[in-house]
């Protein structure tokens, strides 16, 4: 965008001062570089927006500036000049992570295209980090917050980011413990509506037949036992979020109820002819697939469409392993001082045994097993006997296990041999590589690299 900063590298000076003086007149901050390694020096001692560097030159080429680049900022965006004969060159650069390539002589239209299709991508970057700092996400362990890091994670938390500030319907999916209400209300706590009420449902916890006095509310003598008029989850809810569990155990007829409010905006309480309007943004979510009970006739059409608005796919512990050490050093700081006991580390053995487990509980199970842990713990370390026989027992997940002491340097090893064992399964192959590790293939590229694999 106009006043951003553009490094211009090229050590053809004819070249470089046209392309610098056109970017100039569009209101941009420009920088100039004769040569890589200048443009190197420029990039670690400068905030740079997006860098414009020729693909051949002397000494430190495009390629060597793009490395340098993403060494220095993985989100930068990097654009390869090049001429005819080295298109292939610089399609090698893109598959590197380069953004885009522009061919000599540079068309201006095409390069104004690509300048702001890169700083508009820049503003994105910047903006959903705000948004996921704001809700709690991006590693930091903090009670009620997000704790994520791993890429399978980052994704749904990029889409719960873009969709926090606005008014669309939110449909979270994923198994059971995953943390579908937690990320509801990180929705919440990042919209409009913070400071209005989060009102939270479980359908699973309720006998079908109350449930649609339980969303709607019902009046006096409205059925058996109905002794007084009762407040509906719809209209304690009013100006801030409905967070809906379980949506597909709502019975087919109240699933009527519930197209139409979501339509018209108003409600009737059960035994009530008046109709109620209702200013409520709702985020559901489910365990279970929708789509195939719409096929089996189990879940309206119509509903799965207006709720499936912005989709949230949450992934189970099992598939983001990254995570694990993290999450166990925010419940154990969590449940010991809780429990008023010292524990204050996990042993490597313990830990190995905890990142090998398959947790069909997800974090909800990896919770109560550090609770359990801590208040089983005859000292300050946990140890593999304070862990419940199942995680005990837990199976080898690959082979030999971390060598490691510390938290982090054991999440690099598992991921090291995680990518390794994901290229031997797709044949060197890293888009699909990518695609078993759950990855988008730039991120398994910055990977390789910062691991050195091949």
């Amino acid at each position: 965008m106009v006043g951003d900063t553009i490094l211009v590298i090229d050590d053809e000076e004819a070249q470089r001062e046209a392309v610098s003086g056109y970017l100039r007149k569009r209101g941009f901050a420009v920088m100039e570089a004769d040569n890589g390694q200048r443009g190197v020096e420029i990039l670690q001692g400068q905030a740079v927006d997006l860098v414009i560097t020729d693909l051949r030159m002397p000494e430190l080429d495009g390629m060597g500036v793009l490395e340098a680049a993403r060494q220095t900022n993985p989100d930068i965006g990097v654009v390869l000049v090049t001429a005819y004969g080295s298109v292939d060159g610089a399609v090698d650069a893109m598959q590197e992570g380069a953004f885009h390539y522009l061919q000599k002589p540079i068309d201006l239209e095409e390069l104004d295209e690509v300048i702001d299709r890169a700083l508009q991508r820049n503003h994105l970057i910047a903006e959903n980090a705000l948004l996921r700092q704001r809700i709690g996400i991006g590693g930091t362990a903090q009670f009620g917050g997000i704790i994520a890091r791993d890429p399978a994670m980052d994704e749904a938390m990029n889409i719960v980011a873009r969709a926090a500030p606005s008014r669309a319907t939110v449909l979270i999916r994923g198994e059971s413990g995953t943390g579908k209400e937690l990320v509801a209300r990180a929705v919440h706590d990042a919209s409009p509506r913070a400071d209005n009420p989060f009102v939270a449902v479980n359908c699973a916890a309720l006998n079908k037949g109350l449930i649609e006095s339980e969303l709607f509310g019902h009046e006096k003598g409205a059925f058996t036992g109905a002794g007084d008029c009762r407040i509906g989850r719809f209209e304690q809810a009013d100006g801030g979020t409905l967070f809906i569990d379980e949506l597909a155990e709502i019975p087919t007829e109240v699933q009527v109820k519930l197209l139409r409010v979501l339509q018209e905006r108003s409600i009737e309480r059960v035994g009530s002819g008046t109709e109620i309007e209702v200013d409520v943004r709702l985020i559901g979510a489910t365990h279970r697939d929708l789509q195939a009970l719409v096929a089996n006739g189990g879940f309206r059409e119509d509903l799965f469409y207006r709720l499936n608005v912005v989709s949230v796919q949450l992934p189970p512990l099992r598939n983001r392993k990254q995570d694990i050490p993290m999450l166990v050093e925010h419940f154990l700081g969590r449940y010991a001082e809780e429990n008023d006991k010292s524990v204050g580390e996990v042993s490597k053995e313990a830990m190995d045994l905890l990142m090998r487990y398959a947790y069909p509980g997800n974090v909800r199970e990896l919770q109560n097993i550090v609770e359990r842990a801590v208040v089983m713990a005859r000292g300050e370390i946990v140890t593999k006997e304070d862990l419940p026989v199942e995680a005990q027992q837990a199976q080898s997940m690959a082979g030999r296990q971390p060598t490691g002491t510390s938290l982090s340097e054991q999440v690099e090893e598992l991921e090291k041999r995680a990518i390794g064992q994901a290229l031997d399964r797709a044949d060197g192959v890293q888009s699909r590589a990518a695609d078993i590790l759950g990855l988008t293939e730039r991120n398994l590229r910055y990977k390789l690299k910062k691991y050195g694999l091949k």
